[in-house]
C-alpha cells in the first residue's frame, strides 16, 4: 500500500512525485524503461553526449525556474539568433541588443529585410509587457504561426529562410501551421532569455529531478511498467496489484489512453537527429548559434553542440547535431551523407573530409500535433475517473514547461482530494 503511485519517470511523474514526497506523502513511481526521464535523456560514450534527439531547454520558462536548480545544471547557452545558410552563402540574424557585436551583421543581413528587423523590434516590445497566460489563452482567435507572421507584414523571405527553419526546428512543423500561441510564448521566452543545454546533457534535468524526488522520501523504480489502473488507486505493475489512495498518469499520451480511456492527442511529429564529429581545427565559425538551412528541410537546422557546451565532445574535436524533421526512411549512412552534402555546398571554402558520424537518433514521437485551437482539446487532468489524474505536457502544450507545469498542477490535484477527504 503507498499514498501515490506514480505511473511514468518522466519530466511531469517526477515533478509530481517530488512534490508529493515533500509533503509528507508516501510516493511511489514506476518507469518501464531502465533509466527516468521519458523524452529528455542523454547517453555518454567514446567522450561524447548524445541527447536522445537534438533538444534545448529555455532558461525563463516559470517552471523551469520554480522547479530546476538551475546553477547545479551548469547551463551552456546558445548565442540569441542563428546563422542563415545556403549554398556557397551563410549570413548572421542575431539580437544586437543582447549582443552589441552583431549590429553591424544583422543590420546588413541581406536575407532579411530591414522592414523585417524592425518588426522582430516591435513584436519583441510587445510580447514583452503581454502576460504568459493571456497569450496561452484559449478564448483568443485561432491562427498559424504562418498567419501571424504574415499579418505583423513580415515578408515571404524572413517567413523561408528564418522562421520556417527556426521554428521548424522548435515545433517540428516547417510549414508553420502550429498554433501561433506556441510561436508567441517561446519568442518572449527567448527575447528574455536563452536556449540553453546543461553541461552534462539534457538527461541532467531528469536526474536532478529524480534525486529531489529520492532525497524527499519517494521511491522510483525502473524497469517496472504499469499495465492497468484501476478508478480505486489500484494499479498493476508486472502482474502485481498494488493499492493506493491516488494515482498520477505521467506517461506518454497513448499510454495513458490506454490505462484511463481518456482521449489524448492524436497526431504525433517525429524527427532523426544524425550525430556527426568533425576535428577542431575545422571550425563552421557560427560560434554558439544554430545553423539554418534557408533551401530545404534535409537537414532542417544544424547545431554545433560543442561550441555551446565544450563538454559534449572530446578534446581535439567537435559534436555537430544535424535534425531532420518526421520519419525519415533513409538509413542512417544515407541521412549522414545528406549531412555530409549540405555542409560542403555552406562551406565550399573549406574541406570537410574529417567529418565522420557518430549516431542517429530516430525519435517516432517528440511531440504531439499542435494546430489552432488545439489548447481547447486538451484533457483535462482531472478526465479519468475516481482518483487518477493525467500528467504530462499534452495537458497543457507540448514544452518543458508544459511537463514540469503539468506535475505540479497534478500534485496540486491529489493533495486537494486528500485534503478534502480527511
Amino acid at each position: 500500500m503507498t499514498d501515490v503511485t506514480v505511473a511514468g519517470g518522466g519530466l511531469a511523474g517526477l515533478v509530481a512525485a517530488s512534490r508529493l514526497a515533500e509533503a509528507g506523502r508516501d510516493v511511489t513511481v514506476f518507469e518501464a524503461e531502465e533509466t527516468v526521464g521519458g523524452r529528455v535523456r542523454s547517453e555518454h560514450a567514446d567522450g561524447y553526449t548524445f541527447d536522445r534527439g537534438f533538444q534545448v531547454v529555455f532558461d525563463r520558462y516559470p517552471a523551469v525556474k520554480r522547479e530546476l536548480d538551475i546553477d547545479a545544471l551548469d547551463l551552456r547557452r546558445f548565442s540569441p539568433g542563428a546563422t542563415i545558410a545556403k549554398p556557397g552563402e551563410r549570413s548572421v540574424l542575431a539580437d544586437p541588443l543582447r549582443d552589441p557585436r552583431t549590429l553591424t551583421q544583422t543590420l546588413f543581413n541581406r536575407d532579411v529585410r530591414f522592414g523585417d528587423k524592425l518588426r522582430i523590434l516591435r513584436l519583441r516590445r510587445e510580447l514583452a509587457h503581454r502576460d504568459v497566460q493571456t497569450i496561452l489563452d484559449p478564448d483568443r482567435p485561432d491562427q498559424t504561426i504562418k498567419t501571424f507572421l504574415a499579418e505583423r507584414g513580415f515578408s515571404r523571405a524572413f517567413i523561408d529562410r528564418f522562421a520556417a527553419p527556426f521554428y521548424g526546428g522548435i515545433t517540428l512543423d516547417r510549414s508553420l501551421s502550429t498554433d501561433a500561441r506556441v510561436f508567441e510564448y517561446t519568442f518572449k521566452m527567448l527575447t528574455a532569455g536563452a536556449a540553453a543545454i546543461p553541461a552534462d546533457g539534457m538527461g541532467a534535468i531528469p536526474e536532478q529531478l529524480a534525486d529531489r524526488a529520492r532525497n524527499a522520501g519517494a521511491r522510483i523504480e525502473t524497469g517496472a511498467t504499469v499495465e492497468a489502473v484501476g478508478a480505486d488507486g489500484t494499479v498493476t505493475v508486472d502482474g502485481e496489484t498494488i493499492d493506493s489512495d491516488s494515482v498520477v498518469v505521467a506517461t506518454d499520451p497513448q499510454t495513458a489512453t490506454e490505462l484511463t480511456g481518456v482521449e489524448t492527442p492524436p497526431g504525433t511529429r517525429g524527427c532523426a537527429t544524425v550525430y556527426a564529429s568533425l576535428p577542431s581545427e575545422t571550425p563552421l565559425d557560427t560560434g554558439s548559434r544554430l545553423l539554418l538551412n534557408a533551401t530545404d528541410d534535409r537537414p532542417n537546422q544544424v547545431a554545433q553542440l560543442s561550441s555551446v557546451a565544450p563538454e559534449y565532445a572530446p578534446d581535439g574535436e567537435q559534436l555537430l547535431a544535424a535534425t531532420f524533421l518526421g520519419t525519415p526512411d533513409e538509413t542512417d549512412e544515407q541521412l549522414f551523407g545528406e549531412v555530409r552534402e549540405t555542409l560542403d555546398s555552406w562551406y565550399p571554402e573549406r574541406s570537410l573530409s574529417g567529418l565522420a558520424h557518430c549516431r542517429t537518433e530516430r525519435v517516432p514521437f517528440a511531440q504531439f500535433d499542435q494546430p489552432p485551437g488545439f489548447l481547447a482539446s486538451t484533457p483535462e487532468p482531472t478526465a479519468p475517473d475516481g482518483s487518477v489524474v493525467l500528467a504530462g505536457d499534452y495537458t497543457r502544450w507540448c514544452s518543458i514547461q508544459g511537463a514540469l507545469e503539468s506535475g505540479r498542477v497534478a500534485a496540486d490535484l491529489v493533495s486537494q482530494s486528500a485534503r478534502e477527504n480527511y
